[in-house]
């Protein structure tokens, strides 16, 4: 799916700064990312695990994970808002560390 940066609300832009979260890492959420599992009817959800081996809020990670919640209207895009998460061993893909 083709994501522009036009396609960042203002609000999203400042929850993206507060999160830690990148315009690429938003792109690449969306096409490389499996289904997220907590969304709300009528809206979509992708999530993705980036290696990080980078401090964020005075303590050093080794994975974020994103999630990228919107909707589709009209053949378009609506992108709603984003969250990372800090940590290691993510699953990645439903595939939980046991497989």
């Amino acid at each position: 799916m083709k994501i522009r940066e036009s396609d960042i609300h203002n609000h999203l832009k400042i929850r993206m700064l507060q999160r830690g979260i990148t315009f690429e890492e938003i792109k690449r959420t969306i096409n490389d990312g499996w289904n997220a599992t907590e969304v709300r009817i009528g809206t979509q959800g992708k999530t993705l695990v980036f290696p990080y081996h980078t401090e964020w809020e005075g303590k050093r990670y080794k994975e974020k994970e994103v999630t990228v919640y919107y909707k589709i209207k009209d053949g378009k895009i609506i992108l709603l808002t984003a969250v990372a998460r800090y940590g290691k061993d993510f699953n990645k893909g439903g595939k939980t560390n046991e497989n």
